[in-house]
């Protein structure tokens, strides 16, 4: 439970007096929800409880056992599937260090111009660009809509309100240019992830996943306000002084389904009209709540003087696996938090200041905090727009309900299967590994020890014949029942979609015995995921990426560089491809982008973002924006000249070396001198020739005496 929560958005609002002589009407309302979602979510408490005690091995009470079985062994297949099942999304959605959730423009930004560039003389040159002469289309070249100053910059405006050369639309020129609704998509990008990881948000996400995989569902909540302890040194007189504040950050918590009760009417969070999160509290952290903003003192204050009302329910013992000191249920405080609609009319009984366009036909949200009949907490919904701040995650769909369905129950039946057989069979090794044996107690000699062991001696009566013991054996059926057993594991596997491979099962054949089909089965294993990511990606993460927008939108006013036509988009399903054929697949593309008439239709940067993370690879730490790359361009190719005038330098001879043709001792164009093949190093030079009486002449004199 958090200690800080979000003030309500009208800070003029005024809150109840004397939420005393409220109490009745409003905690009775509230009460008699609570009471509703209990009675509508019983059948699913009983499911989240076996799914719970096969997670930990634990036989139901209800279980039937024969007289004849001595085996109480508990095979935990369940608690496998579930832990790689939890790996395996963990794996997938956290892998490369970076929050699956991406900030991206609109394709059609509106309010914020797609491309802004420097005016040049050739802007006054090209004129009516988009239609034809005489249509009344004044727009620059780019322009989406007319406008006066730098307003299309939406918040950007104040980072360039110098540039007055500034026009919309992408440059036609070649001039320096920017993207007012990317740069704005970045910049919200980055201070949500930041809000994210200063608050440790993945641990979080990690107990409502861990709870979606056991039980079928999970519920995070959020974000609210909290202040966070920023801290922080300065250099004073006297050395470093330790200067701590305090920072208003958006944070979300992990809710577990036994405290949440939703509108028991609805399908999702969305058609919920109300939701209730049952709070328990010890004094300390009610007291607590005094310093909280519109919590009411004395109420706090008459609740703890009134003592505790903590009633432990049915269920509670049991997930505690009953090992947790009895004066645990005695000693909390049960708050009730409602999050809902109210009857305008209502609202104003109670003393909520309603604003008096809403009329008595409409309803309100409100927040408001309960324990016994005693009002902590009633505000107005503070969210703009108003929403009920809770993401429930789905397992696996139910059409018809908000909770969803587990590995746990899905896997019910076969884990029942697997632990009956493999009880029958240690309990028939044990009849088959040892002697039944058959007394005849007549021929016995009366009130002998029956026990056997080693040396046993047997008295027999004096002159009675025949065999008094008899030893018999018991056939084994062990192998018939640890057949049944592996054919319920293979049960297992198909209904909950994750190969025991994944787990680590030994032993493996046929195409897990190669290198490349093993590949390709742990890539099927990821493909079985795909679609709880996708439900983790539409039920979690895009609707709390939206949250963290609105919040930022609402209560961020130091960062008025996030404004702009955006879309929030998760990255959760992207990374379940198998990894091999997608790198394969974005290498292929980045091949083709390399022809020049293809390369100004591909998005270069973002293709080796992708491909960065298809290799599990933070794609900001290695990956350039378009500025950057510019920079870096630059730079390779100021490298690149100097290397060809160092390669020109070295392979022209120097003033002292250089030869010409006809002089002794040069070496001919192209010509090898150390070359022994006598084809001249591929060329053959041409020299002078040799006159009569000089050396090397070997023709014939013409103008000589024969």
């Amino acid at each position: 439970m958090s200690d800080n929560f979000l003030e309500p958005a009208d800070e003029t609002q005024i809150p109840i007096e004397n939420p005393m002589e409220q109490m009745p009407g409003l905690c009775g309302h509230i009460r008699s929800k609570f009471q509703d979602s209990e009675n509508g979510r019983q059948a699913f408490e009983t499911k989240w409880l076996q799914a719970f005690k096969n997670f930990r091995g634990v036989y139901d009470s209800t279980t039937q056992y024969r007289d004849s079985e001595r085996s109480k062994v508990f095979i935990k297949i369940t608690k496998t599937k579930v832990l790689a099942a939890y790996g395996q999304i963990i794996d997938i959605l956290f892998s490369n260090k970076k929050f699956p959730l991406v900030v991206e423009a609109s394709p059609v930004p509106e309010g914020i111009a797609e491309f802004a560039h420097l005016k040049t003389p050739l802007d006054d040159i090209v004129s009516d660009p988009y239609g034809y002469d005489g249509d009344g289309r004044d727009l620059p070249p780019g322009a989406m809509q007319a406008t006066e100053g730098l307003d299309f910059l939406g918040g950007l405006d104040k980072r360039y309100q110098n540039g007055q050369n500034l026009a919309p639309g992408p440059s036609l020129a070649g001039e320096p240019q920017i993207s007012p609704a990317q740069k704005a998509a970045l910049n919200l990008e980055k201070h949500i992830h930041d809000q994210l990881m200063d608050t440790s948000a993945v641990n979080v996400l990690r107990n409502s996943i861990f709870e979606a995989c056991l039980l079928g569902t999970g519920v995070v909540k959020g974000p609210l306000n909290f202040n966070k302890r920023v801290h922080k040194w300065k250099r004073g007189e006297n050395g470093r002084e330790y200067v701590p504040y305090e920072k208003t950050v958006p944070r979300i918590e992990s809710v577990s389904v036994w405290d949440f009760h939703p509108d028991p009417s609805a399908t999702n969070i969305e058609d919920c009209e109300y939701v209730i999160q049952r709070h328990r509290m010890n004094k300390q952290q009610l007291r607590n709540l005094i310093s909280v903003p519109y919590f009411y003192k004395d109420a706090i204050e008459h609740c703890i003087a009134k003592g505790t009302n903590y009633e432990e329910k049915y269920y509670e013992s049991t997930i505690r696996d009953e090992d947790t000191d009895p004066a645990y249920k005695y000693s909390r405080f049960e708050v009730l938090e409602y999050w809902g609609v109210l009857d305008a009319d209502f609202a104003r009984e109670v003393g909520l200041e309603v604003p008096s366009e809403v009329n008595h036909m409409e309803q309100v949200q409100i927040n408001a905090w309960i324990c016994g009949d005693m009002i902590l907490r009633c505000v107005l919904n503070p969210f703009t727009p108003a929403r009920i701040p809770y993401q429930v995650i789905p397992y696996e769909v139910h059409p018809y309900q908000v909770w969803g369905v587990g590995v746990a129950e899905n896997m019910e039946d076969a884990q029942m299967l697997m632990n009956g057989h493999v009880r029958m069979a240690i309990d028939n090794l044990a009849l088959a590994g040892n002697l039944v044996f058959d007394v005849d107690e007549a021929s016995l000699v009366p009130g002998q020890n029956m026990d056997i062991f080693p040396g046993k001696i047997f008295r027999r009566q004096s002159g009675v014949t025949g065999t008094a013991i008899n030893g018999l054996k018991f056939p084994s059926t062990a192998n018939e029942n640890i057949q049944m057993y592996q054919i319920s594991r293979q049960l297992a596997d198909e209904e909950t979609g994750i190969p025991s491979i994944i787990h680590g099962q030994t032993g493996v054949s046929g195409t897990g015995r190669t290198a490349s089909g093993l590949s390709m089965l742990l890539g099927s294993a990821s493909l079985s995921l795909k679609t709880v990511i996708k439900n983790i990606d539409d039920y979690l993460l895009k609707p709390l990426g939206e949250a963290y927008f609105q919040w930022n939108m609402q209560f961020n006013d130091e960062a008025p560089d996030i404004e702009g036509d955006l879309e929030i988009k998760p990255r959760g399903t992207s990374a379940v491809m198998q990894k091999e054929v997608r790198t394969q697949r974005l290498t292929t593309l980045l091949q083709t982008a390399i022809n020049p008439t293809l390369a100004p239709f591909v998005k270069i940067p973002n293709l080796m973002r992708e491909l960065a993370i298809s290799q599990d690879i933070d794609p900001d730490s290695l990956v350039n924006d378009v500025a950057e790359a510019q920079v870096f361009a630059e730079i390779l190719r100021g490298l690149q000249q100097n290397a060809q005038q160092e390669t020109s330098q070295q392979t022209q001879p120097s003033d002292g070396q250089q030869g010409s043709v006809g002089q002794s001792g040069g070496t001919p164009a192209g010509a090898n001198p150390n070359d022994s093949s006598g084809v001249g190093g591929g060329q053959i030079g041409t020299g002078s020739v040799p006159s009569a009486g000089e050396d090397n002449f070997t023709g014939t004199d013409q103008g000589s005496e024969t």
